[in-house]
């Protein structure tokens, strides 16, 4: 049974999971207020770079899948799922702000309406939030009561680069509702997914998000930190992790030293999840070291790089890789940033390429040169730095050659093998 779905949102995590519905077969109208997206949309042309989200939008927009700055979808729907960014304040707690202008908007187009509809928080909020800021918003904005109403909170884990395959085949699927039959909507709406459902309270599923992104950021961290130990003792840190890693209460995900995480997840969720403790009396001293180590990790690259170089004023400096991971073209809180910041602060001349995270970067900084090419990175470099593991990058080879000799090649990824080639951790 297909379902007419709105989305509140079309950034990453609303795109996403409305091309992916509509590509189960339900009807999905995405609400945005960037015509610009909008209109790439409706063309089925996706305004962010994610592997076979073209091809889905190619196969949906105009059919199922629609974009609109109107909330008028939202009375015709079964379900509302909020997509809005929570973005972390001054302090690292999480602003609010647009889910409840998106609770509040769906309330009022729900005004004199007695279908029933399921209101479903799919962002990343602090728990509570659901319970407390958008079941009262939409009540009180719809004049509705619980009868006709239900609500839910469907929290995502999707990898940027792979978040096509981690919607159509995910891990589990988590619900956290009001009722029984806000869940049974829900469940109905993932029917076709071979996944586990956990089915648990609003809050738990809220805090099942905040508490799975910071133990992988924590896996991170802890890899890192015993990663400088090794370089240190001059040991092979992925022999380490790896015979440590098949230990099955560990795991071997999540488990490869380098020059830590970033992204639009980790850092702000665990940032989100210390001040959640502190606002209640709890210090998390696990996370604080998390962050702190991993605030640290990018700037040992400079430590390298001096050591091997010496004064970086005036030097040619090549940095392989923007974007905060492979496979996409986001910036966000990308290792590469504090070590660019660096190079530029002590006078270095910052050569920079990225398949496809240049045009992002160029906004912050507009003053290094962007390569058009690998060969044209490395031509005359006095160093290469490589901070994101582009598969592309693991078959460099002769390239190299094109530095100054002997080159200097160092890794905030581990990707190529060659003995000139030293670590961050190893």
């Amino acid at each position: 049974m297909s379902l007419h779905i709105s989305i509140i949102g079309g950034g990453y995590v609303g795109l996403v999971t409305g091309a992916c519905f509509a590509q189960l077969g339900n009807k999905v109208t995405i609400i945005e207020i960037d015509q610009r997206k909008i209109d790439s949309i409706n063309k089925g042309i996706p305004p962010i770079y994610e592997e076979g989200l073209e091809e889905i939008l190619k196969k949906n927009s105009g059919t199922r899948l629609f974009a609109t700055n109107s909330y008028a979808s939202v009375a015709e729907s079964d379900v509302s799922i909020i997509c809005v960014g929570t973005p972390p304040n001054p302090d690292g707690s999480s602003n609010l702000e647009y889910i409840r202008s998106a609770a509040t908007s769906i309330g009022e187009a729900l005004k004199d309406n007695t279908r029933y509809h399921v209101i479903t928080v799919k962002s990343t909020v602090p728990p509570g939030t659901t319970e407390k800021i958008v079941l009262p918003e939409v009540r009180r904005n719809s004049g509705r009561d619980s009868d006709t109403l239900g609500f839910c909170m469907n929290p995502e884990f999707l990898r940027e680069g792979r978040a096509i395959e981690d919607f159509l085949h995910p891990d589990r699927i988590v619900i956290g509702s009001s009722d029984e039959q806000a869940e049974e909507v829900l469940k109905n709406l993932y029917s076709t997914l071979n996944a586990p459902i956990i089915s648990t309270s609003l809050t738990a599923a809220e805090m099942i998000k905040y508490t799975a992104n910071s133990f992988l950021a924590t896996k991170i961290s802890f890899s890192n930190e015993i990663g400088n130990i090794c370089k240190k003792l001059g040991i092979d840190v992925y022999d380490v992790m790896k015979g440590a890693g098949l230990d099955h209460r560990i795991g071997s995900h999540f488990l490869n030293a380098g020059a830590g995480f970033g992204g639009s997840c980790f850092p702000k969720d665990v940032s989100a999840l210390i001040s959640l403790a502190e606002s209640v009396g709890e210090r998390p001293q696990l996370l604080h070291a998390v962050i702190e180590i991993n605030e640290k990790q990018p700037h040992k690259m400079l430590e390298l790089v001096r050591k091997r170089i010496g004064d970086l004023k005036g030097k040619r400096i090549a940095v392989l890789g923007l974007a905060f991971k492979d496979n996409t073209d986001d910036i966000r809180d990308s290792r590469s940033i504090p070590v660019i910041e660096e190079l530029i602060k002590e006078g270095a001349d910052v050569i920079a390429y990225d398949p496809m995270a240049m045009i992002n970067m160029k906004r912050l900084f507009p003053s290094i040169t962007y390569a058009k090419s690998i060969k044209d990175v490395l031509k005359d470099a006095d160093g290469c730095l490589i901070m994101t593991e582009w598969p592309e990058f693991s078959h460099l080879s002769e390239e190299f050659s094109l530095m100054k000799q002997p080159p200097v090649i160092l890794e905030g990824r581990r990707i190529i093998k060659r003995p000139e080639v030293e670590g961050i951790c190893w």
